[in-house]
């Protein structure tokens, strides 16, 4: 859809992983479109993609225009999500959502019309941009005449070319409150090794910016040295991302000398660092590689976190050792008020969108300078490395005297 027509309905969905902005991101279309459109219809798929398929929707009724706003207050998704990928026939058809024979995407543009609906609003990550996507482009090439406008959400912040993808930021803040309570954890025992495995799959993005988080967190503490509490002991020693190359004697001999001096060492660890040694390991063993609809291992069946914390833990002398995740902890909250800015701002320009018949995947272009604009779905990619280069990086990585490491052959 590129030339502007009258829209008479639209329906929102959400899919994927769950992120700090999906409640909010569904509260702000709700009443971005009753303040300038109030006569457009609005509908809300239930569970994403499988209410979509399933045509199963709520209407947005006066009611709860009127009640939008208090969308903001919560985390999670109030239409609830699912991870369905249209072009995975199989799937679709083992999860009974299309019949044998049937294409996802003809039955979904079908489902689309039959409810007369004139503009579809995404709200995921890369998975579900890339599957709005191909969808725009089944519809266009069949000439439904329907419009399809994305916002991203991710806590990875890993789209392309998006330059900070929604709920990201409250995901670090949050990452970072949950390990100011698990470091505490470190008095329990003597020489202890306490792993935060932070979500981020091919981005390292969130875990960096966690460790700042954190840190600025420690900025505003009064230390009491006379009881043991020291900055040091609760500090970040170790940040390890899939972007940088992980040399474990090396570092292990760093980590042993800060246990040594310390009396203990705390590690931040992307999910996806180390992914590919741990993946070559089971292959080794003959083991299955857990995947799911979208050919992505599942990381939380091969747990990273577990298997960094066994390397190093006889490497270091760890005589404790402590794994905690902190995604779903972080993931589940609601956006806190620069996340909320950032949806309102991102709200308002796809509902412009979709009313003057422009489709895209609405956020701040970083080819154009953050310019929050309908991106061309054509460019929209997941997996997007974090850059290694920004000054704040290196910055963080000087403070906890850790070396920066080789980019990994991956990116």
């Amino acid at each position: 859809m590129s030339e502007a027509k009258s829209i008479k309905r639209v329906a929102l969905l959400t899919a994927g992983g769950l992120a700090p902005c999906l409640s909010a991101a569904v509260g702000a279309l709700i009443e971005r479109y009753s303040e300038v459109a109030p006569g457009v219809e609005i509908i809300a798929y239930r569970n994403g993609y499988r209410g979509l398929l399933l045509g199963d929707f709520i209407v947005i009724t006066p009611e709860i225009r009127s009640q939008a706003h208090l969308l903001q207050a919560f985390g999670g998704s109030p239409i609830g999500n699912s991870r369905v990928k249209l072009t995975n026939i199989q799937d679709c058809v083992t999860r009974g959502l299309v019949q044998p024979g049937q294409d996802p995407q003809q039955v979904a543009a079908e489902q689309l019309v039959a409810d007369g609906v004139d503009v579809l609003h995404t709200i995921g990550g890369d998975d579900t941009n890339t599957a709005a996507a191909e969808l725009a482009t089944y519809l266009a090439k069949n000439n439904y005449g329907l419009g399809v406008v994305g916002l991203p959400k991710t806590i990875d912040n890993d789209v392309f070319p998006i330059a900070q993808s929604l709920g990201a930021w409250t995901a670090a803040d949050q990452g970072a409150l949950h390990f100011s309570n698990i470091v505490s954890e470190h008095t329990s025992s003597p020489k202890m090794l306490i792993v935060h495995e932070v979500m981020g799959r091919h981005c390292g993005w969130l875990t960096a910016a966690t460790a700042i988080s954190y840190r600025k967190l420690l900025d505003e503490m009064t230390w009491l040295p006379e009881f043991g509490l020291t900055r040091n002991r609760r500090e970040v020693h170790a940040v390890y991302i899939p972007e940088i190359e992980i040399d474990l004697t090396t570092e292990a001999k760093r980590l042993s000398a800060v246990m040594e001096s310390v009396g203990n060492v705390n590690i931040f660890l992307s999910e996806g660092a180390g992914v590919d040694s741990i993946v070559g390991e089971m292959r080794t063993r003959g083991e299955d590689i857990p995947l799911d609809p979208f050919g992505h291992v599942k990381i939380d069946k091969i747990n990273p976190g577990a298997w960094f914390a066994d390397q190093f833990a006889p490497m270091i002398g760890a005589e404790k050792v402590l794994v905690q995740k902190s995604g779903y902890f972080a993931r589940s909250a609601p956006a806190n008020e620069r996340d909320q800015k950032l949806i309102r701002d991102c709200a308002e320009v796809a509902v412009q969108a979709a009313l003057s018949g422009v489709s895209g995947l609405v956020g701040q272009d970083e080819d154009r300078n953050n310019e929050i604009r309908a991106c061309e779905f054509e460019r929209v990619a997941g997996a997007k490395p974090f850059n290694t280069e920004q000054p704040w990086f290196n910055k963080l990585l000087k403070q906890i005297g850790q070396p920066k490491g080789s980019p990994t052959q991956a990116h």
